[in-house]
């Protein structure tokens, strides 16, 4: 039996609807949409939202490791940070032991943020009730999945 592809063979398979990479983008354009208002009135993007989520599992953390996490540059990154620390939400300060990596840290006010649990509407909405971590697991899966795979241009 052949391997699954992308999409189904034929006129069919390429309707938009059956792309599952068009189903993901789609989904995480209809969060954002959803986050929104939510993270508007914090004062917060979803990027500085995710930052300050990563920051909580872990103090003191240089901004590379975060990245990582993140899927993010550091210039990308950096701003970000910078917005969060004039907010007063983390800190960021030189590494002692080396003086080229910056540490960031929540700060008192970020983990209060943290408490009032601005996701927690967001489950509900899904309307994936218990399905909800076996889908997480799956789109998670998935995302690690494609980073492993090598994949290379079609050859004409």
């Amino acid at each position: 039996m052949p391997a699954p592809t992308s999409s189904p063979a034929g006129k069919e398979g390429r309707k938009l609807s059956n792309f599952l990479c068009f189903a993901v983008y789609s989904a995480n354009l209809a969060f954002g949409r959803a986050y929104k208002p939510i993270l508007d009135a914090l004062g917060l993007t979803y990027t500085q939202y995710i930052a300050i989520v990563a920051l909580s599992e872990e103090d003191d953390q240089t901004v590379g490791m975060l990245g990582e996490k993140l899927f993010l540059e550091s210039n990308t990154l950096t701003p970000i940070l910078k917005k969060l620390e004039s907010v007063g939400f983390i800190t960021r300060h030189r590494d002692p032991a080396d003086e080229r990596q910056v540490r960031v840290s929540l700060t008192t006010a970020g983990r209060d943020l943290l408490e009032t649990d601005p996701s927690s509407e967001l489950i509900a909405a899904t309307g994936l009730g218990e399905d909800f971590p076996v889908v997480q697991q799956s789109v998670t899966r998935l995302r690690d999945n494609l980073l492993r795979a090598p994949v290379e241009p079609a050859k004409s």
